[in-house]
């Protein structure tokens, strides 16, 4: 089986794993803790390979323990998270093979995607909440609005998977997104930072043209931007408590 296959046996297996946990209730403990790491880790607050230690997060955040693996299992399921038996939860860390592995894949299954939506005959309508997205990611990064800017650019390709309507690409692809974003540098070169919804555009105006094949050029170009930013590894010894429930 190849590396790529592999890969998405692995994601598919992680994420079709059925879990008992009940959808937390909106402003819990639980919401808080989880939106509160996920931000932190794309900010690149949180570096690679920190430990999450379930002890610590029960301290700052003033919960039981069965909530902190609640948590982490939702954050592992995104491919935000590493579970390592007998170890612990760790902020992920890919190698530099499974970044290659996952933005090559990642381009496989975009262009999949944007060659499906090109045929729609009423793409124009389809795509039109995308431009809404694409725009409100433009204006969080005018805004200085860096954790939701962050969010909305990883979110456009999620969003473009669920207009395929297959929803074990959406949940692969949500992975794929999540992980690879997290590699990226936090402090980009000059005049990358604002490409995203440039680009973004540029692969939707493609869509409306119905240009399939032109639509994944760009999204090519786009991603392997992308993959060129994906940051190094970095030291995984970290103090939690510096970073989170500071608004506790």
């Amino acid at each position: 089986m190849s590396k790529n296959l592999k890969l998405i046996a692995a994601v598919a297996e992680a994420q079709s794993t059925p879990s008992d946990n009940k959808p937390a209730r909106k402003g819990s403990v639980e919401e808080r803790m989880y939106h509160e790491i996920y931000d932190a880790i794309m900010e690149h607050r949180l570096p690679p390979r920190t430990k999450l230690t379930e002890h610590s997060l029960c301290e700052i955040y003033a919960t039981a323990r069965h909530t902190v693996r609640k948590v982490l299992s939702r954050l592992a399921a995104d491919g935000m998270v590493d579970l390592e038996p007998n170890r612990g939860a760790f902020i992920a860390s890919p190698s530099t093979d499974e970044a290659h592995d996952m933005f090559e894949l990642r381009q496989m299954l975009e262009r999949a995607v944007l060659e499906k939506l090109a045929s729609l005959p009423n793409v124009r309508t389809v795509i039109a909440p995308l431009r809404k997205m694409v725009e409100s990611e433009r204006q969080a990064f005018l805004t200085h609005a860096r954790p939701r800017w962050i969010r909305l650019s990883a979110e456009f390709h999620t969003a473009l998977a669920e207009l395929s309507g297959n929803a074990l690409l959406v949940t692969m692809m949500r992975r794929l997104v999540s992980r690879t974003t997290l590699m990226i540098a936090s402090v980009e070169s000059p005049g990358h930072n604002a490409c995203s919804f440039d680009e973004h555009d540029d692969i939707l105006d493609a869509l409306e043209q119905g240009d399939a094949a032109l639509a994944q050029s760009r999204m090519a170009h786009h991603l392997g931007a992308c993959a060129d930013r994906v940051q190094p590894d970095e030291p995984g010894n970290f103090d939690l408590r510096s970073v989170l429930g500071r608004s506790t």
